[in-house]
């Protein structure tokens, strides 16, 4: 006699296993994904995000406008100039960005080869880092305390790449008011 628990569970594991053979469909061939039109559902978000170049010059010109922006605010004297030329230069976005590698050619990679590329591409970022780090450094010296202080709150505005701080636009979640005096 099987007790109902015991059917409630090969049930379970008889449509667990339906489920898991309905899902093995094979892949399209190579020929037919290649050939492939995109579908409507994937058309708005290429759209959405348009060409990368269109994106790369929108980007220069947000960091151009911010640059600007903060040397206004930061009230420059003629001897900080070429601090602030040297700063300026170094977050400027690179002329060329790193092309991400070809599909089908990293899809032929080993993975110790994928492994060392992605090292190669993350020490390349560390190396860019860097330089802005140390630039900045050098920028910030030549700052009177009141100009790093104005630096200081427009910079944790811009936070990391310029996307408002380190929780994007909104700022962190679990932000809480400040506490009132009573």
């Amino acid at each position: 006699m099987i007790s109902s628990r015991q059917r409630l569970a090969w049930a379970g594991l008889l449509a667990s296993v339906a489920f898991a053979a309905s899902a093995q469909t094979p892949p399209p061939a190579p020929a037919e994904a290649a050939t492939a039109a995109p579908s409507a559902q994937h058309a708005p978000h290429m759209h959405k995000h348009g060409d990368r170049a269109q994106r790369m010059e929108k980007m220069k010109e947000r960091q151009a406008k911010r640059m600007t922006e903060l040397k206004t605010k930061l009230q420059l004297r003629a001897d900080q100039e070429g601090a602030w030329s040297t700063f300026a230069t170094s977050r400027q976005p690179p002329a060329a960005p790193p092309q991400r590698p070809d599909r089908d050619a990293f899809a032929k990679m080993t993975t110790p080869q994928r492994l060392d590329l992605m090292k190669e591409h993350q020490a390349s970022r560390t190396m860019a880092f860097e330089r802005r780090a140390d630039a900045t450094r050098s920028f910030y010296a030549a700052l009177t305390p009141a100009q790093q202080k104005t630096f200081d709150a427009e910079t944790l505005k811009m936070g990391p790449r310029g996307h408002g701080g380190p929780r994007g636009h909104h700022g962190p979640h679990d932000a809480k008011p400040a506490p009132t005096a009573s």
